[in-house]
């Protein structure tokens, strides 16, 4: 009798313990997949606020030609890049408020010809064009990242761990319809 209760005894604690190294070994994965959406999301604001240096610069250059409403873009720049980004949605914001100045921008190079033709403006609206693609790399990466957590957060037994931690779904980055087709051609010329 007393060597069944031992047996028994030594069966809970077993289980216990591999109930308590299961959770520690979920909990440590779903920090790791969540610093890694974080990280992605940082990588995007980085790129953003690139972007943003670039159309300052692209500004600058442009107040020789028009002078109110480059500094004007230049207020606007300063006020819009200053937004934190901790989510999909940030991130969205920002990059509608990039495609309202670069359209502004464009519109003040189609009005000054000199402008156009303009070293610095060219070589800054190439760098630009790069600022965009390592844009849309990175916002890959978070939606790679996003797919592994939300899978861990999602999968059974790993979701009652994640809900007893309060770790959630990420969102996907989407492109809508209306923003595909609001979208200025960045360069039309190439």
């Amino acid at each position: 009798m007393v060597t069944a209760l031992v047996i028994m005894m030594g069966l809970v604690l077993l289980v216990i313990v591999a109930v308590a190294l299961y959770v520690f070994s979920t909990q440590r994965t779903l920090v790791r997949l969540d610093e890694n959406c974080k990280n992605a999301l940082g990588q995007i604001e980085v790129q953003l606020n690139s972007r943003w240096d670039a159309l300052m610069a692209v500004a600058r250059t442009a107040s020789t030609y028009a002078k109110h409403e480059s500094e004007t873009l230049q207020q606007v720049i300063a006020q819009r890049r200053q937004a934190p980004i901790t989510s999909a949605a940030d991130v969205n914001a920002q990059e509608d408020a990039l495609g309202s100045v670069f359209s502004r921008l464009l519109a003040i190079g189609e009005s000054y010809p000199d402008l156009k033709a303009n070293d610095l403006y060219l070589k800054t609206m190439d760098s630009v064009r790069g600022y965009e693609e390592n844009v849309r790399m990175s916002r890959m990466v978070y939606n790679d990242a996003a797919t592994m957590m939300n899978r861990a957060v999602r999968q059974w037994p790993s979701s009652f761990v994640a809900s007893m931690l309060n770790f959630g779904l990420r969102d996907y980055f989407t492109v809508d319809q209306a923003q595909k087709t609001s979208m200025p051609d960045l360069f039309p010329n190439t």
